[in-house]
């Protein structure tokens, strides 16, 4: 719980960044953590092995320290290297989404973006947040999902719609968008499922 305490923290400085570095080698990915701890000063949020056997580093900080410890984290990584982002101005509902403790009434639509990589969720969880009014309930990281993660938010129709057109967008910048989905008015078994 520490960790999403400082993520919190950290991610709802208007300054803050987070940046993260995901391999497809657990070694790797422990080699890639400490370099980006040695490169600049920027705080560990979270260095963990997920599915399907890869690595997930994240670290908040100001913009150019996080993005100098993602370049090294990255050079680090090589050829093991899925996907890496660094995030300027992170949202301040998106850490609290990776422990999905965002809560929310009963919304007129939910919306999903599925990516192949958790970096690439990350990226379009912070864009749809920024491009609309919605609220983001879960950023789910790899574990059970085969390696996949996705974002799971809710708010009025139309916001939902551009919310997941701009997460979208994101995803595919990283060229790691699987699918997305917009559900009007969701059936209330669904909800208490989710919500």
């Amino acid at each position: 719980m520490k960790e999403n305490k400082e993520a919190r923290k950290n991610g709802g400085d208007a300054e803050g960044a987070i940046g993260m570095v995901e391999t497809s080698s657990v070694a790797r990915g422990l080699e890639a953590a400490d370099a980006m701890l040695k490169a600049a000063r920027v705080q560990l949020l979270l260095s963990s092995p997920v599915c399907p056997g890869k690595y997930v580093v994240l670290v908040g900080g100001q913009v150019a320290e996080v993005g100098a410890a993602v370049q090294a984290g990255s050079r680090v990584a090589a050829d093991s290297l899925v996907d890496e982002t660094v995030i300027p101005r992170v949202h301040p509902q998106l850490l609290a989404a990776f422990t999905a403790t965002t809560r929310a009434g009963p919304p007129a639509a939910i919306g999903l973006i599925e990516t192949f990589s958790l970096a690439a969720a990350v990226s379009a969880g912070d864009q749809a947040a920024k491009s609309a009014r919605v609220d983001l309930l879960e950023i789910r990281l790899a574990r059970a999902l085969g390696g996949k993660a996705y974002v799971l938010l809710t708010g009025e129709v139309a916001a939902v719609r551009a919310a997941v057109q701009a997460g979208q967008q994101e995803a595919r910048r990283h060229g790691l968008l699987l699918s997305s989905t917009v559900i009007p008015s969701p059936h209330e078994d669904l909800l208490d499922k989710l919500l």
